[in-house]
């Protein structure tokens, strides 16, 4: 092999883009004057996708693959640079390495709170955060769209643009989805699904696809929470068994008063009151007690009536001492 075809083999031109970054989506290929060799290879690997601009005008696109770059698989080129006989070494144009491959474990979040109207608690705020996934779909698209005139192009730089998307459609979901709050911690899901479907048009707009999207917590003020717990605890509590409970500890309550017996008695009568009021709130109807008669008055024992009889000694004697004295 002689010096010059060694040398001329040494010097082709190899294009390609080793991505050791896990985060850039978009990558112009660097040349002197954007200059590239005729002949020159293109190696496009899995997950990239190769993209040729003229004058910033998008030409020809490369799937995977590896290309001997002229005339043949450069059409668009070819046509806009009026390459009738073939081109001569070197041409110009700037060539993009669209990164294809799932964007995995981008943070989302709520900057400030959003107001939410509630039928049971009215206006409540909330804080709702998660992850997303996305992959560049039409690298073209994307880059006439996104990347502009940009070198280098990561998710850092678009990050805060799909931020601003997902929160604004996730306002408009809770809105429209008209969840009870208290619903929303069992029912993530649910809601996430129903977000995916409102963000997919507007990252599709980009030549962008959402692959996963899932909303890990929605939080709300402390006041709000804590009534919440307190109505789901009612809900489990047995109210008959509760209002009986609170009616022995009044009753206990009573007894203990140091006033003595009166005082006791009036606690008694105080906790009986009490305990029919939280069985009425229970939906229970306490029994009415049988008004207490009153004791019969003691009757008399009926009079005795003896017949007197006329041979009784006091009458005769009163009858021989009439007779005497006549």
């Amino acid at each position: 092999m002689s010096f010059f075809k060694k040398l001329k083999g040494e010097l082709i031109d190899i294009i390609e883009f080793l991505d050791n970054t896990q985060h850039t989506i978009v990558y112009r290929f660097e040349r002197y004057n954007n200059e590239i060799k005729n002949n020159a290879k293109l190696v496009v690997r899995e997950g990239q996708i190769a993209v040729f601009l003229n004058e910033g005008q998008i030409a020809d696109t490369f799937t995977p693959g590896t290309y001997t770059l002229n005339t043949q698989n450069l059409p668009i080129l070819s046509t806009l640079q009026g390459w009738k006989y073939g081109f001569n070494s070197p041409f110009k144009a700037e060539v993009y390495f669209v990164s294809t491959k799932n964007f995995i474990d981008q943070k989302w979040g709520t900057k400030n709170a959003i107001t939410l109207s509630d039928d049971r608690f009215g206006m409540v705020e909330v804080r709702a955060f998660g992850m997303y996934s996305f992959k560049v779909t039409d690298a073209p698209r994307f880059i006439r769209e996104i990347v502009g005139t940009n070198q280098s192009f990561t998710t850092t730089h678009i990050s805060e643009q799909l931020k601003s998307i997902i929160v604004t459609r996730f306002s408009d979901a809770t809105g429209e989805i008209n969840l009870p709050i208290e619903k929303y911690a069992a029912n993530l899901n649910e809601l996430s699904d129903a977000i995916f479907t409102y963000i997919h048009d507007d990252f599709s707009a980009y030549g962008m696809e959402v692959t996963k999207f899932l909303i890990e917590n929605v939080s709300m003020p402390e006041e709000v929470k804590k009534e919440i717990f307190e109505l789901s605890r009612l809900d489990k509590i047995d109210l008959d068994k509760l209002a009986r409970l609170k009616a022995a500890k009044a009753i206990e309550t009573a007894a203990a008063n140091p006033s003595g017996t009166a005082g006791a008695g009036v606690g008694l009568g105080a906790g009986i009151a009490m305990a029919q009021q939280m069985m009425q709130g229970a939906g229970q109807s306490p029994q009415a007690a049988p008004a207490a008669q009153p004791a019969p008055a003691p009757q008399a024992p009926p009079p005795c009536h003896r017949r007197r009889s006329s041979t009784w000694p006091w009458r005769a004697n009163r009858q021989a001492l009439s007779a005497k004295s006549n």
